[in-house]
């Protein structure tokens, strides 16, 4: 059973940078289509952002609140997927979670939808103060 764990939240001020980790379990990672997404209290759980399979090219996917600032991207060798968050705002403020699509390595129209992944982490909580 696919495992993913997050790692790299923590408090920066508006305007400010970070990058969080999700590493996968298990052998055929680099099969997956891999997504973020991200919760605040009296929220749904929102797509961030989506990274498809393979080694040389991935189809990516974002939130229009987040295109032009966030960056996803994977190294299949390390079983990794990362997520750089530019230009953060105290709107980005939330829990992150990694997700993984263990039966398709697009992430099409739906990658935004919470039921196309069945693996998920904890979450990694990630604040951005004003």
């Amino acid at each position: 059973q696919v495992q993913v764990v997050e790692s790299g939240g923590g408090f920066v001020q508006a305007g400010g940078s970070l990058r969080l980790s999700c590493t996968a379990s298990g052998p055929n990672f680099y099969g997956y289509a891999m997504g973020w997404f991200r919760q605040t209290p009296g929220k749904e759980r929102e797509g961030v952002s989506c990274i498809g399979l393979g080694w040389r090219a991935s189809t990516e996917y974002y939130a229009d609140s987040v295109k032009g600032r966030f960056t996803i991207s994977r190294d299949n060798a390390k079983n990794t997927l990362y997520l750089q968050m530019n230009s953060l705002k105290p709107e980005d403020t939330g829990m992150y979670y990694c997700a993984a699509d263990v039966g398709s390595g697009l992430c099409g129209s739906r990658w935004h939808d919470r039921s196309k992944y069945a693996v998920w982490g904890q979450g990694t909580q990630v604040t951005v103060s004003s």
